[in-house]
């Protein structure tokens, strides 16, 4: 998802486009991979006098509920990314600085065969570990 759009699923749902909510929207849009709310506050506190905790994880949650957010866990901390595409697929996540990659097989391929009679909703596949420039640091 672009800025563009996540501008327009915004306003779609009545919500006000605030310049901090640009603001972390281009935060995520110029960024490669997932980012923690500190992240965040820690860029934002450049542009503004004062930046809430509070305001940032209701925006974040806010961005999350809409789909235009999505979010992991890294290191028992939530962590968010820019909803990459419209596609299928699951992710690579380095554990140290965050960058993604696209892994396009899925395993529930093989899986819904075993769960006949059940009804898949939803499911989340990740894989965690070092991205080679992490793992040559």
């Amino acid at each position: 998802m672009n800025l563009q759009e996540a501008m327009g699923v915004l306003k779609d749902k009545g919500y006000k486009a605030t310049g901090k909510r640009k603001d972390i929207l281009e935060f995520f849009e110029d960024v490669d991979g997932y980012r923690s709310a500190k992240d965040l506050i820690s860029h934002l506190e450049k542009s503004f006098d004062s930046v809430s905790f509070d305001t940032i994880y209701r925006n974040l949650h806010l961005y999350h509920s809409l789909g235009i957010l999505e979010s992991t866990d890294l290191n028992g901390e939530k962590h968010f990314r820019m909803n990459c595409t419209h596609h299928h697929h699951h992710h690579f996540i380095c554990n140290e600085c965050g960058k993604t990659k696209e892994i396009q097989i899925c395993p529930m391929d093989s899986a819904e065969k075993s769960l006949t009679n059940y009804v898949i909703e939803d499911h989340k596949f990740e894989i965690y570990g070092l991205c080679p420039l992490c793992k040559g640091a």
